[in-house]
């Protein structure tokens, strides 16, 4: 991955700036503006399902994104694309722990497949992990895991600051909140003396200038529904927010950080509380930084507001055309910073059946007692008598998702 801390020399052009306007004002869902914001240093952040929102962009993005915030979070795909999963492994570990060499074959297949980024686009890229002391709703383990599969994917233990020394609850945590610093309670934005929005950048982006004093009318909202048709039946809110600092806006050079917040703090649960007090605007304001807020909504299959971490909206939701993921990246890509898409693969081919016939036909292995796991990705199919559909791609590397446009 290239460089992230080079200086700036490429201008930016504002190609269509609307006006501004503070959050709640009668025009609170303008167009997303349009900018030409700097390649080479966008970076990625996120709590609790944010945090995994957050892993999820990086990996498949890869060649994209630069570096990832994960405050409470866990391994790429580490639901399965299962809710119990990601109960019971991702969050607590009833079912055992993340298991990070075999969820990075899964990811490293479908990176061969072109669902994803190649791997070898983490390389160089830098980490801020955290797991608060106090955190029963993500445990340690599963931070732990998220670290091992970073590790094992090529990112250098030099460039991963974990940090786990903090008596923190279940939360964002800043410097000065209403919320204990050990608890685990809505708005999840905890008071711990603890500045968490500079040390993610600072992670990316060190030396950091003192922070400045955010302008409340800088703090834009704008209509997801452009990027999403019918955004809350999948898990979206209509309107997202955006941070434009005046240098920016002005047509400073200026890069982009992705913020995600967690369950229970869509905008119907607390308004913009997330992006006007966990600090990253001040940071913004005097680092030439836009930061964008996408925003989640409840659903009947996610009442608390979650990021689509475990597929309950979208099958696909952890590639790069997962519904969620590409109207983050076309966000993205209006503020100037183009993700690269999907390859088409050279070789695609789809196979129906029982479990047992992929196993006949060598695209099934042994993989435990009476189950069977698909070839090359290592994804469980379950026993022998379950149907599955699979698809190869490229030849000899089969998986679950599809490889069909």
């Amino acid at each position: 991955m290239r460089a992230l801390l080079r200086p700036l020399t490429s201008s930016v052009v504002f190609a269509a700036f609307a006006a501004v306007v503070p959050f709640g004002s009668a025009s609170a869902a303008d167009p997303l503006p349009a900018m030409q914001l700097e390649a080479g240093g966008t970076t990625v952040s996120g709590l609790s399902s944010g945090a995994y929102m957050a892993v999820q962009l990086h990996v498949a993005n890869s060649q994209s994104i630069a570096g990832a915030g994960v405050v409470a979070g866990g391994p790429y795909r580490c639901a399965e694309g299962q809710v119990v999963v990601a109960l019971n492994r991702c969050m607590a570990t009833l079912m055992g722990e993340p298991d990070p060499a075999a969820l990075l074959r899964e990811t490293r297949a479908l990176a061969a497949a072109g669902h994803i980024d190649a791997l070898e686009g983490l390389t160089g890229d830098r980490l801020y992990l955290f797991s608060g002391e106090a955190d029963e709703t993500v445990t340690r383990p599963v931070m732990d895991a998220a670290r091992e599969f970073y590790l094992q994917a090529g990112v250098a233990e030099p460039n991963i600051d974990y940090v786990t020394e903090v008596s923190a609850g279940h939360a964002f945590i800043v410097e000065e909140a209403s919320n204990d610093c050990d608890i685990t309670e809505s708005p999840y934005i905890n008071d711990c003396d603890y500045d968490q929005a500079r040390a993610i950048l600072s992670q990316f982006y060190a030396p950091l200038s003192p922070p400045g004093t955010p302008d409340p009318a800088r703090l834009i909202t704008f209509d997801q529904s452009e990027f999403l048709s019918d955004p809350v039946s999948h898990g979206m809110a209509e309107a997202g927010f955006v941070y434009i600092p005046a240098d920016c806006a002005a047509g400073a050079p200026c890069r982009l950080h992705i913020a995600f917040a967690g369950c229970r703090q869509t905008p119907d649960h607390i308004g913009d509380l997330y992006p006007r007090s966990t600090g990253y605007n001040r940071w913004a304001e005097s680092n030439r930084l836009v930061v964008l807020y996408p925003q989640g909504s409840a659903t009947d299959d996610t009442p608390r507001g979650c990021g689509d971490w475990w597929g309950y909206d979208d099958p696909n939701y952890h590639i790069k055309k997962g519904r969620q993921m590409a109207a983050v990246a076309a966000m993205a890509e209006r503020l100037g910073v183009p993700f690269a898409a999907a390859s088409k693969p050279a070789f695609c081919e789809k196979h129906e059946g029982w479990n047992w016939s992929h196993w006949m036909n060598d695209r099934a292995e042994s993989c435990g007692w009476v189950s069977l796991c698909a070839v090359g990705s290592g994804e469980k199919l379950g026993y022998g008598y379950g149907r599955s559909t699979l698809y190869e791609s490229p030849e000899g590397n089969f998986l679950t998702t599809s490889c069909e446009n």
